[in-house]
């Protein structure tokens, strides 16, 4: 089995950071706070959280913040669900929580609670099961659950679970391993996971594994490194990821990496990026690979992030 390029993968990480004015760059610029997330993710996952300059990124965070309270995925860009979760997770990573206008962030949350329970992702109304995990996931990090009806969210997620045990975007949407998910996660931190139908739906995850080892994220789909994350937090959560050849999936997520140049992508041999780099490390994560620390299934957090959050810790 090979090994993880982990040193070539911190500086491909800050490498990215560096990058201003190139194609990628321009491109992801409307979701900068997302890759800052999922890199600065990665870096403490790699025990290297201690090469970023904290201030610098607390102080750009923070000028991303909207008047409404919710945060946009770069300076000047309009405020999102998406967004806001990525920077209080970014917040949380340096243990900067106590920057935030705590009232402003969480009214700006429930302000997008909709009254069957469901969640709007931002100001123009679109509705999805992903927004339910982030708006739950936000309010608990940030100990204001009590701000929202979380009986009438719970039940919105209930009502998107179909006859396969999965989950979809919306009541009658396919199940997909992304979307399951975040209703698995969003159960899990609201104590509701007595709703899932354990067997049903690990026997539906553990099926996404292929021969190569990887994960799909849907019947008939190619493996991707992503779904090392998706499938297997999910199965974590209700307690059936014995049921997965764990030493398949860890050769495949290390057949990804560029040995060279740093990086993880989302099959073999194709070109690697921030997404399936934070994924591919966090999956060999949960996969208790030597080396890393543990990240929380639900959270998405390093696990001495959560129990420092909840327990002081």
């Amino acid at each position: 089995m090979g090994e993880l390029a982990a040193e070539k993968h911190v500086q491909y990480i800050l490498s990215v950071e560096k990058r201003k004015d190139d194609l990628v760059s321009v491109v992801m610029e409307h979701l900068r706070m997302n890759g800052a997330y999922w890199g600065l993710t990665t870096l403490d996952l790699l025990g290297k959280l201690d090469n970023v300059d904290v201030d610098k990124v607390v102080s750009w965070v923070m000028e991303c913040q909207h008047e409404s309270g919710g945060f946009g995925g770069n300076i000047g860009h309009d405020p999102h669900i998406l967004y806001t979760l990525s920077a209080v997770q970014i917040l949380a990573l340096f243990d900067k929580l106590n920057v935030l206008d705590v009232d402003k962030v969480t009214n700006y949350i429930a302000g997008l609670q909709n009254e069957d329970g469901s969640f709007s992702g931002d100001m123009w109304g679109e509705v999805d099961t992903r927004f339910s995990y982030i708006s739950l996931c936000c309010l608990s990090i940030l100990r204001c659950l009590n701000k929202i009806n979380v009986e009438k969210a719970v039940s919105y997620i209930v009502s998107c679970k179909n006859l396969d045990g999965g989950f979809g975007s919306t009541p009658g949407g396919e199940s997909h391993a992304g979307q399951i998910f975040c209703c698995v996660g969003a159960l899990a931190l609201t104590g509701s996971l007595h709703h899932v139908d354990k067997d049903l739906l690990g026997w539906w995850l553990c099926e996404r594994q292929v021969k190569s080892g990887g994960l799909n994220g849907r019947p008939e789909k190619l493996p991707d490194v992503c779904y090392s994350w998706w499938v297997l937090s999910s199965l974590i959560m209700i307690d059936r990821v014995h049921w997965i050849n764990k030493e398949k999936l860890v050769q495949f997520i290390l057949d990804c990496q560029d040995m060279e140049n740093g990086g993880i992508s989302d099959r073999p041999d194709d070109a690697v990026d921030v997404y399936h780099t934070y994924f591919g490390v966090a999956g060999l994560s949960l996969l208790e690979y030597p080396g890393l620390r543990a990240i929380d299934p639900a959270y998405a957090l390093p696990v001495d992030v959560v129990n420092r959050i909840f327990f002081g810790k």
